[in-house]
């Protein structure tokens, strides 16, 4: 009987791993409609799951009533954050023609400035935007209906993400049963802790995110309420909400403070907005991330930015936001089944123990 003591040769194994990644990433695009929300699901669930299990052992309440108490508790919470945003955003389009007339001056300022610094005269440039600007018009007037679709394909998605996250809560026990059954009973301790520390790190996670968010959030808000800028709240909402997303949220929100505070307030106001949130990026990647949202699972930065790249280019902004959680749980499972130890080792932060070359 031939033994299996000598692994494959190198070539064999590096084609089986592009032809797994090719695979995944087709599956990832064909079935975005149904995997997107359901990892979405599959996140909010394990962040209720403690709700649940108290409403269940301690309330003695049914299963079913537990589930739709923290169904109900998240779409509160998630309604009383789009009612805030939104009464901020109204007020800014109550103020659009200040606004508007305010962007005008700074365009002209900017004119002045481009024709004495580079000999640029007004005209030429007048002629360079209308140019641009008719094929910007052009593209969303065919964008505007994508965007009525979009609106409802937003609230499907949300009607979705809603629907899973109540059956994952009211079938966990079946799924955990259903792991069980699929791997060996000698694996049934790896699939424990697999689903022990994924549950673990996971909560741990969003629960530091959302730390986080609020944060980022007050202290953007204080910053900007000093500096006289009119909409500090929000601005200082989507800061935080927008922080979430790894390197590009931060500079996101920054481009558009300056933008919303150059419409409404002089130029070296925007520059003072622009430094106060490069300072409070860099207050939160060196002291608010690492103790709010720092976890025992590690992921280098370099892995972090490829994750993010990857997921817009699979999923759009969907799949930024679901970047770092699914990394983070492929590194559990890394770590823990032989063989995929190497992936681990290269997906984590911890080179304590890599000798240099």
């Amino acid at each position: 009987m031939q033994t299996l003591s000598n692994p494959q040769p190198f070539y064999a194994r590096l084609a089986y791993i592009l032809l797994a990644c090719i695979g995944l990433a087709y599956i990832a695009v064909l079935g975005k409609q149904i995997l997107c929300p359901l990892i979405f699901s599959f996140l909010f669930a394990i962040l209720l799951l403690p709700m649940c299990n108290f409403l269940e052992q301690k309330c003695r309440l049914p299963r079913v009533i537990a589930a739709i108490l923290c169904l109900l508790f998240f779409i509160s919470a998630l309604m009383g954050i789009i009612y805030l945003l939104g009464s901020e955003l109204s007020a800014l389009s109550a103020d659009w023609p200040k606004l508007k007339h305010q962007v005008f001056i700074a365009i002209a300022n900017l004119q002045n400035w481009i024709e004495q610094t580079f000999d640029v005269n007004a005209a030429k440039q007048t002629k360079y935007v209308n140019t641009q600007t008719g094929k910007l018009l052009n593209t969303n007037t065919v964008a505007l209906g994508e965007t009525v679709l979009s609106i409802s394909s937003v609230l499907l998605f949300l009607i979705f993400i809603f629907l899973y996250t109540f059956f994952i809560l009211l079938k966990r026990r079946l799924l955990i049963v259903f792991l069980l059954a699929v791997f060996d009973n000698a694996h049934s301790h790896i699939v424990y802790d697999v689903v022990e520390q994924v549950k673990y790190i996971i909560k741990k996670y969003i629960v530091g995110l959302v730390l986080q968010m609020l944060i980022v959030s007050l202290l953007t808000f204080l910053v900007l309420t000093f500096l006289g800028v009119q909409y500090a709240l929000l601005l200082g909402l989507l800061t935080g909400v927008l922080n979430v997303i790894p390197y590009v949220g931060i500079l996101s929100a920054l481009v558009l403070s300056m933008v919303i505070t150059l419409a409404s307030a002089a130029g070296l106001q925007a520059l003072w907005v622009g430094a106060a949130l490069l300072g409070i990026h860099v207050i939160d990647a060196n002291i608010i991330m690492p103790i709010v949202v720092g976890s025992k699972v590690k992921i280098n930065a370099l892995i972090v930015v490829l994750g993010v790249v990857i997921g817009e280019m699979l999923w759009g902004i969907s799949g930024m936001f679901l970047a770092i959680p699914v990394i983070a749980i492929a590194k559990i499972i890394f770590d823990r089944v032989d063989g995929l130890n190497p992936w681990g080792l290269l997906l984590g932060d911890d080179d304590k123990n890599a000798k240099s070359p």
